[in-house]
């Protein structure tokens, strides 16, 4: 059980980066990074096996984590904002100016929770719910990116 424990905090806290004192939810965006730059050369549809297994791993986890914590969506639970930046990236290639981009386009997402993120974070509860407004920034930022790029150009 103690070890079930562990495995629970380690990886629901992004290997520790929600224990953080300032901005956990950048730490866990920013945890997200790698996976994108593992993935990111990947087929399309072998990127979005790893993108949704890891919003269902984070589902499960953060649902763990809360009734460890007692408590819905803790400071701590920052798999949530990997799995939002992951869905961010999805087919947008590993470049830095991307990468800016889409971090900051994600924080801003689910930071201010926009209609309909903010109904979605009150309303739905448990590991779900802490994924489901971050997927859904992920997917707000991840169109406005993916818009940018073509109306740029695809940028530089």
């Amino acid at each position: 059980m103690k070890l079930r424990r562990r495995v629970v905090l380690l990886l629901s806290s992004a290997l520790g980066l929600g224990y953080l004192p300032r901005a956990p939810g950048t730490w866990g965006t920013l945890a997200a990074l790698p996976i994108w730059w593992l993935i990111a050369d990947l087929p399309w549809w072998q990127a979005g096996l790893i993108t949704v297994g890891v919003a269902g791993g984070a589902i499960w986890v953060a649902d763990a984590a809360e009734r460890l914590y007692g408590a819905h969506d803790v400071q701590r639970i920052v798999i949530d904002e990997v799995a939002g930046m992951l869905v961010t990236a999805f087919l947008v290639p590993f470049r830095w100016p991307e990468v800016l981009v889409a971090f900051v386009l994600f924080r801003l997402f689910d930071m201010t929770k926009p209609p309909p993120i903010r109904q979605l974070d009150q309303k739905v509860q448990g590991g779900f719910g802490v994924v489901l407004d971050d997927l859904a920034a992920g997917v707000l930022a991840s169109l406005l990116l993916h818009g940018a790029r073509w109306l740029l150009g695809g940028w530089w």
